[in-house]
């Protein structure tokens, strides 16, 4: 069993008290609520380190796919249903074309470096080692580049006002350092550029009927729990003002989607 005993502050506020939630909370793993702002995410999550082979997204997530049999909890099938017929499909290939001014777009935890397509120019960040080979080579190809790292160190690399876009699709929730890459988003980031967001919904109907089973709770590669008002005031936090997507499907939606825009500069 691994050791975790290092806990780490809220990533929202920076709070040092926050109340464990019991039934989130797997041994080793501790999910707590922040005293403070009530954010809910993982306290002691393993080194960044750790990410790159042992806690591999494309590891992880297969993991969780088989241990939960595809989500085959009663909700889930009806949920999904839902959601289908509300036309909610994950390809945003053309809402990022029109967001971004088919420019330079810069997507954070890029997998293997499909999801931004020409016309637009596709620039990356990939934590997996194995990933990130495919990612640049893919990148290169196309007129971008993809580095290998920790977006929240990786993406103060790019030069100020670097990007027309910045995709940050199922990655925040894997960030430990939330501030520090919202903050180097709006450093990277065009002026009239802006941010999108989708993040597992833990204010969904879904993870309440569910629980634990539910399919947002990923140990220890999920660190954060976002509901819409608590990624709104991380957002506004780090300069931005929120934009939300699905907005007529939230409840019944796994997952939040917002475009994040400049207020002001980010300090």
């Amino acid at each position: 069993m691994l050791d975790q005993t290092t806990y780490r502050d809220c990533p929202a506020c920076a709070g040092t008290a926050a109340t464990v939630v019991p039934e989130y909370s797997p041994e080793p793993w501790a999910v707590a609520g922040c005293d403070g702002c009530g954010f809910v995410f993982l306290r002691n999550p393993p080194a960044h380190q750790a990410f790159e082979e042992d806690f591999a997204w494309e590891k992880t997530y297969f993991a969780k796919r088989d241990a939960s049999g595809k989500g085959s909890t009663p909700f889930s099938p009806i949920a999904r249903k839902v959601r289908n017929g509300l036309g909610m499909y994950r390809d945003k290939t053309r809402k990022f074309r029109a967001w971004f001014d088919d420019g330079h777009v810069l997507d954070v935890g890029c997998g293997w470096g499909q999801r931004i397509t020409p016309p637009m120019t596709p620039y990356g960040i990939e934590l997996s080692a194995a990933l990130h080979e495919i990612a640049d080579e893919t990148m290169r190809e196309r007129g971008g580049y993809c580095l290998h790292g920790a977006g929240a160190d990786a993406i103060w690399e790019f030069p100020a006002n670097s990007f027309d876009g910045i995709v940050m699709f199922s990655y925040l929730e894997h960030e430990a350092e939330v501030m520090p890459v919202l903050k180097g988003a709006h450093r990277a980031l065009k002026p009239g550029g802006g941010v999108f967001i989708r993040v597992p919904n833990y204010g969904s109907i879904n993870r309440r009927v569910v629980g634990p089973k539910w399919c947002g709770f990923r140990y220890p590669d999920h660190v954060n729990y976002f509901t819409l008002q608590s990624l709104r005031d991380v957002a506004a936090r780090a300069g931005f003002t929120t934009q939300l997507i699905n907005r007529i499907s939230l409840p019944v939606d796994d997952n939040i989607s917002v475009l994040l825009r400049k207020t002001q500069s980010s300090s």
